[in-house]
Formats: C-alpha cells, structure tokens, sequence
C-alpha cells in the first residue's frame, strides 16, 4: 500500500515529465525522418534525406562555425569574470552588497529587454558607444551591421548578462570553505595569488565542473539576442544553430529540417555534458 501511494504521489510529475520532455523529444527524432507537412500534402517517410540536407546546408555549417566561436569566447570569459567578481565581492570590502547587487541586476532581466538595452549601445550614429568613440576621434562605425563585428557584439552582451549568475555559485562556494584555510595560509606568509591556486581553486573545483556545464548549455541555446540585435546578418556573420533552427522551423515552416537539426544539436550538447559530468566529475573532487 505504501509503495502505491509513493506512485501516486509521483504521477503528476511522471505524466508532467513524460507529455512534456519525453514525448516531444521521442516526436522530433521521428519527424526528423519524415518530410514536412505542407497543406494537403501529408508527411512521408524520406530516411536520412533531411539529415544530407543538413550536411549540403552552408547556412548551417556557418552557423556552427559561428557558433563554436561564440561558444570559445563566452565559456572561459563568462567563467573567469565570474570568478573574479565572487573573489572581490566575497572580500571585507565597502559597498560589498551593492557591488553584489549590481553584479547580478543583469542576471535578473528579461533576455528581450537586455538585448534592447544594448541595442542602444550599438546603434550607428547616436549610441552610447558611438558617443565614446566619437569623443577618442574615431570614425563612426556600424557595430551590429559590420560582419566584422556583429558575432563579437552578441558575444559581448551574452558575457555581461551571464557572468552574474555564475558569480553566485562561485560566491556561495567561497562562503562554505573554512575561514581557518585562510588564517593558516596567512601564518606561513602565503600570498594571495599562492592561496588561490593552491587551496581556494581546487577546492572551488566541483563548483566550476556545475557552472561550466551550464556555460556550454548556455552557449548553444543562444536566440533571444540574435533575434533582437542581428537577426542573424549581415550575411548570416552572426546566425547561431538556434537562431537558425527557428529560420528553419517557423519563418521556412520546414519542421522535418528543423527536427533533424534539433536531433543532432541535442545530442552533441547531451554528450558533452555526460563527458563533463561523468569523466571530468572524477577529476574535480579535492581530496
């Protein structure tokens, strides 16, 4: 009787979890061998011909590309920001709780209103950073219409506004190590830098495994920005795969496509996080 009522307490969640995680994500494998359903016409089985359409796609290989960018420069710099915000933060300094806070107000703002923010930022002519630039000499620049420069200005922001969250559990952590490590360190004349690296860093290790998985999650499931900064331009120099899932998906209605690409970038992401969680996890904990 009491393991009855132990899976029916369960079953809300169960059929929660099934309707919305489960089932979709067995859906999209299917329709990914499927053609899309236009009109009348139904869906018929095509194989693995969405799959070579992605391999013959250049849009998709460029985004990769960019992606993989993206993903090189907002991992370690988000990380290392973050770092060394919880570092200053969790100091005796004054102001510690307004530096807390204004070190994660961008965490807590909608991803839309911080991509409006520094779109302001961006903008030609009259944006706050035109008017900086205009103030050293320099000549005005498109920053968001320069392929140049577009992937670098929604890597920029996507720093800025996850750099935040990660301080938190780095913050946290730091407040859970024993004040004695530091009082002992001090004793035996150990600088600051010393301390870090040998006593605070190893210990901070399963934190860092925790956030860098979100970090690499993170850095693949990038729209919001994309779709409010760039749209993708100038010339697909900014496309990002989810940006270029949702073309495919909703302004292209080519669900099959979109089902294929959904497949593979879900599975590279779910196999990078069991590498990182059931490989690197072994190497973290400080004994």
């Amino acid at each position: 009787m009491t393991r009855i009522y132990a899976w029916l307490l369960l079953l809300p969640a169960l059929v929660l979890l099934a309707a919305f995680t489960h089932w979709p994500a067995v859906s999209t494998v299917i329709d990914s061998f499927f053609s899309a359903p236009k009109g009348a016409r139904k869906a018929v089985w095509v194989g693995l011909d969405n799959y070579r359409g992605m391999v013959e796609d250049p849009v998709f290989w460029k985004a990769v590309v960019n992606n993989l960018w993206f993903a090189g420069a907002t991992i370690p710099l988000s990380i290392g920001l973050a770092l060394a915000m919880a570092l200053w933060v969790n100091e005796r300094i004054a102001g510690r709780t307004f530096l807390r806070m204004a070190y994660f107000t961008p965490t807590v703002l909608p991803m839309i209103a911080v991509a409006n923010i520094w779109l302001f930022f961006y903008t030609p002519q009259y944006g706050l950073l035109e008017q900086f630039t205009s103030l050293l000499g320099l000549p005005p620049h498109n920053w968001l219409g320069d392929q140049r420069t577009a992937l670098a200005c929604i890597t920029v922001v996507a720093i800025w506004k996850e750099a935040g969250f990660f301080m938190i559990f780095y913050l946290a952590a730091l407040q859970t190590l024993n004040p004695s490590l530091r009082e002992a360190a001090a004793i035996e004349g150990a600088s600051r830098w010393y301390f870090f690296r040998r006593v605070q860093w190893p210990l901070l290790m399963p934190t860092t495994l925790f956030v860098l998985v979100n970090a690499v999650i993170n850095g693949f499931r990038m729209v919001d920005h994309v779709f409010i900064l760039t749209r993708g331009g100038p010339d697909n120099a900014s496309v990002l795969l989810l940006y270029h899932l949702y073309e495919v998906g909703f302004k292209f209605w080519d669900t099959a496509y979109a089902s294929a690409i959904t497949v593979v970038l879900v599975g590279v992401l779910a196999s990078v996080s069991l590498f990182q969680v059931f490989v690197l996890d072994k190497r973290v904990h400080y004994k």
